[in-house]
C-alpha cells in the first residue's frame, strides 16, 4: 500500500501534525499481524506530484519519511516492509540520492519505469537508475511499477525485461495492468487482450526468472 501525501503537508508530517492519524494507521497495521508492503510519497525525484522535486525540498521529504517510520515502530509495527520508491532516470527526473532516508529507515528500493518505444530495453529503461541507487546502498530492488506497451513490441521486450530483472536480480515486479489511450506515455498496458504477450509473460515467469531473495 502506498501512504499518499497529495493532500497533506509534508512539513506537517515531518513536525508531527498527523500523528493521530499515522499511531491509528500503525496499530491497525500491528493488529493485522501479516507482512505488510507499504510506501511513502512514491516517484518523489520526479515533479508530478506535489511531495516532490520542485514542490517540497528533499530534506523534508526525508524527514517526514523518517518520522513515519519512527513512529510504526514505537507502535511495535514491525510487520511493515518499507519501500522507498523512486522514478526510473528520464529527462525530467533529478538524482536520488538527496531523497535517500537511510538504511536502516529502508527496506526494499522500488523503482516504477516503462517501456514505451522498441528502442527501450531494461538497461536503458532501469540500468542508470539501478547503478545510480547501487552507488548509496545494496537493499533489494523491486520493479514497483512497470509494463511494457505495444507500441514497444509487447512480445519481444516482455523476454527482456525478465532478462533483466535475472541479469539484475531483482526482487520482483508490479505489472501495471491499466487501459490508457492518450499517447505513447498512456498506452494501453494491459496483457490479457494479447494472447502473445499473455503467454510470453507467462513463459518469462515459469521458465527464465531468477529472484533475489527478500531480506
Amino acid at each position: 500500500m502506498q501512504i499518499d501525501p497529495t493532500y497533506a503537508s509534508i512539513q506537517g508530517i515531518a513536525a508531527g501534525a498527523y500523528d493521530g492519524y499515522l499511531r491509528s494507521y500503525a496499530d491497525s497495521v500491528r493488529g493485522f499481524g501479516h507482512p505488510v508492503i507499504i510506501g511513502f510519497g512514491h516517484e518523489m525525484n520526479a515533479p508530478w506530484y506535489s511531495w516532490g522535486y520542485g514542490h517540497v525540498p528533499a530534506s523534508t521529504f526525508v524527514a517526514a519519511w523518517r518520522h513515519i517510520v519512527t513512529l510504526f515502530r514505537r507502535q511495535d509495527a514491525h510487520n511493515v516492509t518499507w519501500v522507498w520508491t523512486i522514478q526510473a532516470d528520464i529527462s525530467s527526473t533529478r538524482p536520488v540520492r538527496s531523497w535517500w532516508p537511510g538504511a536502516k529507515y529502508v527496506t526494499w528500493i522500488g523503482i516504477d519505469g516503462y517501456y514505451y518505444r522498441p528502442s527501450d530495453t531494461f538497461a536503458t529503461v532501469f540500468g542508470p537508475t539501478i547503478a545510480g541507487v547501487r552507488e548509496f546502498t545494496k537493499k533489494p530492488v523491486l520493479l514497483s511499477e512497470t509494463a511494457v506497451g505495444p507500441k514497444a513490441g509487447q512480445v519481444a521486450k516482455i523476454n527482456d525485461l525478465f532478462a533483466g530483472m535475472r541479469q539484475y536480480t531483482t526482487l520482483g515486479l508490479v505489472w501495471f495492468d491499466m487501459t490508457q489511450h492518450q499517447g505513447i506515455y498512456h498506452q494501453d498496458w494491459r496483457l490479457e487482450h494479447n494472447p502473445k504477450a499473455e503467454a510470453a509473460f507467462r513463459l518469462a515467469v515459469r521458465e527464465k526468472l531468477r529472484l533475489a531473495r527478500a531480506p
